[in-house]
């Protein structure tokens, strides 16, 4: 992907709410070099992220008529309007080495026999992964093909086919469930309530008339 930036050569709180004010986003650029000041235009970036491949892959960046490629490192919202409030780059080259998440795209588990055969509910635990990787080597997702998925199988980590020169980075178990296919939950059936059978109430019984009232 490809996006536009422009030099930036005021700072500051108040620069940056001018910046924003006039419908444009700070940044910065950072690694392989000087750090460079930078803004880009709100709305073109606000739709930019919403790409899947903005956060994840290579990004061709043209500035002050030169073309770098870059990483989407970090940004900031508003906290309730829908409004970027900045943004950061690296510059990487080939022999940058990059540690990144990128998403996992679940291929044909319509046409697996979990599905297909025994109606099972395929759970998607992990939806990305971190990896590390020469920078020319990034691979904007990563394709899980689950065709051969059975009823009560789950995949693991290591179940992954990876491109060459790609390694995933792991925090804690060294190799957790990715996938798993569970068999649907029988249904109960509705069991009407037997009805309650009231206890008898013995009648109320009337008052003995006391020894005054029958003198009279």
């Amino acid at each position: 992907m490809k996006f536009t930036a422009f030099e930036r050569t005021v700072q500051g709180t108040g620069a940056s709410r001018r910046l924003r004010n006039a419908q444009k986003v700070p940044g910065i650029v950072y690694g392989a070099g000087m750090p460079a000041m930078i803004e880009l235009d709100h709305n073109a970036l606000f739709f930019a992220l919403k790409k899947e491949a903005f956060h994840s892959s290579l990004l061709d960046m043209e500035l002050a008529g030169k073309t770098e490629q870059v990483l989407l490192r970090d940004y900031q919202m508003h906290p309730f309007k829908p409004i970027v409030m900045h943004i950061d780059f690296q510059r990487v080259d080939a022999t940058t080495k990059v540690t990144k998440k990128v998403p996992l795209h679940y291929v044909n588990e319509e046409n697996s026999p979990a599905v297909k055969t025994d109606a099972c509910v395929v759970n998607h635990i992990v939806n990305e992964l971190n990896i590390q990787c020469l920078a020319s080597q990034l691979p904007e997702f990563i394709t899980v093909d689950l065709g051969n998925l059975t009823k009560g199988q789950s995949l693991h980590m290591s179940d992954i086919q990876l491109p060459p020169g790609i390694k995933i980075v792991t925090h804690g178990k060294p190799n957790p469930v990715i996938v798993s296919a569970n068999v649907q939950a029988a249904e109960v059936e509705e069991v009407a309530p037997a009805p309650v059978v009231a206890a008898a109430v013995p009648a109320p019984t009337k008052a003995k008339k006391t020894e005054k009232q029958n003198k009279k």
